[in-house]
């Protein structure tokens, strides 16, 4: 009989005792167990199993779970005998910062300071335990008092004094776990406290992780790699596992036979082919083939081809990024939806500060998030580093971002949808009207907020805009930007895939007091360009007539656009 599957739940105990559907992943148990590293910092992309491996490693390890050896009963782990007797064996501090999402410092503190007053509060068999002294039992009371309004030097030192207490109490080193380390790192970033959590979570893991002495072993799990410079400065016993390491390479996700043996079970052999075109593409370390738990889970119980995973929170950072990006940021994403690859070096440290004004740290961030994926990668002497070929890593993600560039302009869809219904008709009298009432509402939208030139702006808003158009005629058109052609790199093509429709071509320019005296000068030049650049040649070349060929000239003037 086929196991249930349950989806959401990411709770180890309630997923073995109810029989549901579960890829055995225990013997991560064993080889991390086994790697004797104090402090592991492991990345993933978000439903990879995350949460479910840390519930499960605090139900092997906790001595309140001494008892449960039934739940490990028939997994890899239960066949050594060394940690049949292991299980259950010590303290263990579990928490989770997947929750801690506020929009300002304060309210971050909040929510963390509550979490460490319910992490007291669990533990009250320390009043009754005869190795504390009374001024202690009086701190965990007032700790747990505090809820909401803790001061920062007993947040910062409320995880190692619980671990003292502890060690104390049951004789025994504790073991830490810690899920969704860097949620608060993304809200900080995307809300401006950045460098005020950035101080307070330095001084909180460097007393939990470093300065620790009743720690055993820890465990911190996230999407991202931190930088060490921001919160990990002193962690210097710090084992990082990113998802271009070898280490646990096939511990988190499914792998390609687990998901076909799966497929066997609830009778969908048939459909192996289609799961792997949807959901296949992750790779971590040199382990290709890494199916996301997430869609498999959901495509075994719906049966239906959907993109599960890209749907499954929101991609506010990412949005953030590419959208106020520069650029050369935009006409990348270009290529990736193309299906074309992209070349740069990475940084798997990110560095959230710098998240805006440094391209390659957008492209880690991506990485790491499960977005891209890595082709191949060499030794560049020159850089004197790594540099990676990426690609998006399957067709949910291709979904995600379709969707993502179409909500950039869902608030003006009115003005822009008759844009494009006039540029198809060959209206420019249209064009003009509703694209002057779209550039004033996006410009500002597709701004960085650090003052770009009027030069830049233009530019960072078309490529916008030319994301949205391959997205909303993608079954109409073939759309190439910035590509060589005749004597020069023109800005635009629309190919028609139909013979019957016309081939457009787009050129853009920002008005240049010292060259033109108008907008319309601005126009007459970037028409002028199209023809002395010869763009329209790989057209004609494709045996599309120069009279089946429309050319359109966008002069940019501030907010103010001139079509001709």
């Amino acid at each position: 009989m086929t196991r249930t599957v349950s989806i959401g739940n990411q709770d180890f105990e309630s997923i073995r005792m109810k029989n549901c559907f579960y890829v055995d992943k225990t013997n991560f148990i064993k080889e991390w167990w086994e790697n004797e590293d104090t402090v592991t910092l492991i990345t993933r992309p978000r439903r990879f199993g995350k949460t479910l491996t840390i519930s499960m490693l605090e139900q092997f390890f906790f001595n309140r779970y001494a008892d449960r050896g039934d739940l490990f009963e028939g997994l890899s782990i239960w066949e050594y005998p060394e940690y049949q007797k292991l299980q259950g064996t010590y303290p263990v501090i579990s928490l989770s910062f997947a929750n801690v999402k506020e929009s300002s410092y304060q309210g971050i503190k909040r929510r963390i300071s509550q979490l460490i007053s319910e992490l007291y509060n669990n533990y009250r068999i320390l009043f009754d335990s005869e190795e504390l002294e009374d001024t202690e039992k009086d701190y965990i009371h007032e700790v747990i008092k505090y809820q909401y309004n803790m001061p920062d030097d007993i947040a910062t030192m409320a995880i190692h004094k619980l671990s003292n207490f502890l060690f104390r109490h049951y004789g025994k080193k504790v073991i830490i776990l810690l899920d969704e380390y860097d949620t608060p790192m993304q809200e900080a970033y995307i809300y401006g406290y950045w460098e005020e959590l950035v101080t307070f979570t330095r001084g909180l893991f460097n007393a939990t992780f470093k300065t620790n002495p009743y720690l055993e072993r820890a465990i911190m799990i996230g999407i991202t790699r931190v930088s060490k410079e921001s919160i990990f400065s002193d962690l210097n016993n710090l084992e990082v596992v990113t998802t271009t390491s070898e280490k646990y390479a096939d511990c988190f996700g499914f792998t390609e036979q687990e998901v076909f043996e799966a497929l066997d079970e609830f009778n969908l052999s048939d459909k192996k082919g289609e799961v792997k075109h949807w959901y296949d593409g992750f790779t971590f370390g040199s382990f290709s083939d890494i199916y996301n738990p997430w869609s498999i889970i959901n495509y075994l119980d719906k049966k239906q081809f959907r993109p599960y995973w890209t749907n499954t929170s929101s991609n506010s950072l990412v949005g953030k990024l590419i959208k106020e990006g520069s650029p050369d940021i935009k006409k990348t994403m270009e290529d990736l939806i193309e299906g074309k690859s992209l070349t740069a070096e990475i940084d798997e440290q990110i560095v959230f500060n710098q998240l805006g004004q440094k391209e390659s740290a957008i492209w880690s961030l991506l990485l790491a998030s499960g977005y891209l994926k890595v082709n191949n990668y060499v030794f560049d002497d020159v850089r004197d580093g790594f540099v990676y070929e990426m690609v998006l890593t399957n067709r949910e993600v291709l979904f995600m971002f379709r969707n993502m560039i179409k909500d950039w302009f869902s608030q003006y869809t009115s003005d822009y949808n008759e844009f494009i219904k006039a540029l198809l008709q060959d209206d420019t009298d249209a064009m003009n009207t509703y694209m002057n009432r779209v550039a004033l509402q996006t410009f500002s939208y597709f701004d960085t907020g650090s003052h770009p030139s009027e030069y830049t702006e233009p530019k960072r808003f078309y490529h916008g805009l030319v994301l949205g158009v391959m997205v909303d005629l993608r079954e109409r058109y073939s759309i190439l930007s910035n590509r060589e052609s005749g004597f020069g790199r023109y800005d635009v093509i629309l190919e028609p895939k139909n013979r019957k429709d016309d081939a457009i071509i787009l050129e853009f320019k920002v008005y240049n007091e010292k060259r033109e005296k108008s907008l319309e000068d601005t126009v007459s030049a970037a028409l002028e360009q199209i023809e002395e650049k010869q763009y329209a040649t790989d057209l004609v070349s494709k045996g599309i007539p120069e009279d089946k060929i429309r050319k359109y000239g966008f002069a940019f003037q501030g907010k103010k656009v001139l079509i001709g």
